[in-house]
């Protein structure tokens, strides 16, 4: 049905040239300069003192190696039997237990807590839309 269309359109967008145009070869720059350097629009147009003398990384990777957000960041990892990753069974572990005053499921707080129980009329309200309200 709309096969003319599609060839139309495949027609058009095979002699379609781009707009924009680049000057030059790409290249890649020989050099980079990849010492830290304060934003150009720091007001004081220098680094902080933490950052320069007091920082014990020498550079991003090293602070990386050492990082931690929600487990290590390392590239290398220890021998399981080093690392606390699965180094022990289960068994070895321990239960799990919530801690006093905390709990895992919402079926473990005390009644005042709990879900209220869905009686057959509200089921019955919800499932027609509340027109059985009315009738």
């Amino acid at each position: 049905m709309f096969a003319t269309k599609a060839l139309r359109q495949a027609a058009a967008h095979a002699e379609r040239t781009p707009l924009i145009k680049f000057v030059g070869k790409r290249s890649i720059p020989a050099a980079v300069d990849h010492a830290p350097q304060p934003h150009p629009a720091s007001p004081t147009h220098s680094l902080p003192s933490s950052f320069t003398s007091g920082s014990s990384h020498s550079s991003f990777s090293s602070y990386r190696d050492a990082a931690q957000q929600h487990g290590p960041l390392r590239k290398t990892f220890r021998s399981l039997e080093e690392s606390g990753v699965g180094g022990a069974s289960g068994a070895q572990l321990g239960a799990v237990e919530a801690p006093k005053g905390m709990f895992f499921d919402r079926n473990e707080l005390p009644a005042r807590f709990r879900r209220a129980p869905i009686s057959l009329a509200e089921i019955e309200a919800v499932e027609t839309g509340g027109a059985t309200l009315f009738a």
